[in-house]
């Protein structure tokens, strides 16, 4: 490995030429923008590499597929990232031009530099360099996925999976995704909670009325709305929707270790969500974050919210909600119980759903993720963080619950990376590592001999 980690530091400016490139070629999914060039680019740089590559069609974005298989290799790898991003507004706010990287104090800054074009070009760039320092012969077989929706929910990515199953096959799917831990520490993440998004809309009378002329007289549909969220949650967070809670899989004793041993800063926490008032056991923050689902107001909108004043019975109120689901709970089962619940408490209610992802899980006690973990400890000469779920979702249960594989994230930005947010950046030495920490995770599963 010392071979390698030499390679990368004496091509340096040609990688960080390379990701420039690619950092440059817009990709927002959302507006279908620049998505074809994106992906033609990207596979150009894959068969450049000497990865066997095609445009595999969906009914949205293509997938940019590839592969590097030898017979004698038993071990085959899957790594998954999207080379979508998203829409970089409000423009007004970045402190560079949006698409055109910027180095500035040991950060690169670019719309898509984090998440994910950054971390998907050091996994290739992995590749690169582990072929160039030991032949075209890797230890394992590698296939690539590379989706460009994940940025509007990968609606297309588990029909993908299905009609490709056996193209997929494989023993272990790695993604490089998000954030590392706040403490600079490497992650091994092992499942993702799921999620449901739904809005409300509720009305009144045909048009906004006097507050004082009709008042006591045209009914009011933000007090619909308060009063329905007031029969969803207790005073203490719990959920009262019928049958919420009847999938939740209880976490396991080892899990439940791994919370154990996590690291935890209250007042980090707090200066990082930005609220003083924090105050929560490490138990209880580890097990709300990765092991409960969620309710969450997400946006309430009704009547007035301009300057001033303005005295009026809105005629219509707006309520977003997002739910985050943790393993065994289906977002459609959890769809059903809440227009139940809405209904029951007023069917004039309209419930609009826009979208959903189920939750995934990773057994901690797979013999596969003792080997990423080592991996991970060597390259970055410091144990990785190992936890149960990411609080946030992704679309893992493609690979756990359709492919019928484990897999691991292993996230190679920096923890403040600002993904989705103006000046999204990546430190330079987080990209580097990434490239050198892929090649351990090769190296380690050529290598290691285990019972898949």
């Amino acid at each position: 490995m010392l071979k390698i980690k030499e390679h990368i530091e004496s091509n340096q400016d040609d990688y960080l030429e390379l990701l420039f490139k690619f950092l440059r070629q817009k990709s927002i999914s959302a507006q279908n923008v620049g998505m074809e060039e994106a992906s033609t680019m990207l596979k150009g740089i894959m068969e450049d590499i000497g990865i066997e590559t095609r445009l595999i069609e969906t009914d949205g974005h293509p997938v940019v597929y590839g592969e590097l298989h030898n017979d004698k290799n038993d071990f085959t790898l899957l790594i998954y990232g999207h080379y979508d991003v998203q829409p970089p507004d409000p423009v007004n706010e970045w402190n560079s031009p949006p698409f055109e990287p910027t180095i500035r104090d040991g950060r690169i800054y670019c719309r898509g530099v984090g998440d994910n074009k950054g971390q998907l070009m050091a996994q290739l760039l992995a590749i690169k360099t582990f072929k160039e320092v030991h032949g075209d012969n890797l230890p394992i077989n590698i296939k690539f996925v590379f989706e460009g929706e994940e940025e509007s929910g990968s609606p297309n990515l588990a029909k993908f999976v299905e009609t490709n199953s056996e193209l997929l096959k494989a023993d272990l799917v790695y993604t490089s995704d998000g954030p590392m831990h706040e403490t600079g520490a490497p992650f091994v993440l092992l499942g993702v909670r799921g999620m449901l998004y739904v809005e409300l809309n509720a009305k009144g009378a045909k048009w906004d009325n006097h507050s004082g002329n009709k008042g006591n007289i045209a009914p009011n549909p933000a007090w619909k709305l308060v009063n329905l969220l007031n029969t969803m949650r207790d005073e203490n967070g719990k959920v009262l929707i019928d049958g919420f809670y009847d999938d939740l899989r209880e976490p396991t004793q080892s899990e439940l270790e791994l919370i154990s041993t996590l690291p935890y800063d209250a007042d980090q926490i707090a200066q990082q969500i930005g609220y003083k008032k924090f105050d929560m056991t490490k138990e209880d923050y580890y097990h709300k974050l990765t092991m409960e689902p969620t309710l969450n107001i997400a946006g309430f909108h009704s009547g007035y919210g301009g300057e001033g004043s303005k005295t009026i019975i809105p005629a219509t109120a707006q309520l977003k909600i997002d739910m985050r689901l943790v393993v065994d709970q289906d977002p459609d089962d959890i769809y059903e119980k809440f227009v139940k619940h809405v209904h029951k408490y007023d069917p004039n209610i309209e419930v609009t759903r826009h979208g959903s992802m189920k939750p995934s899980r990773t057994s901690s006690d797979s013999e596969v993720v003792s080997i990423i973990k080592r991996a991970v400890e060597n390259s970055y000469r410091q144990k990785p963080i190992l936890q149960p779920s990411l609080g946030g979702s992704l679309p893992d249960y493609v690979w756990t619950q359709i492919l019928g594989v484990p897999s691991v994230v292993v996230p190679y930005a920096n923890s403040d990376e600002a993904n989705h947010s103006p000046n999204e950046n990546l430190n330079i030495e987080n990209f580097f590592n990434g490239i050198l920490c892929t090649c351990h995770v090769i190296e380690e599963l050529g290598t290691s001999k285990f019972d898949k």
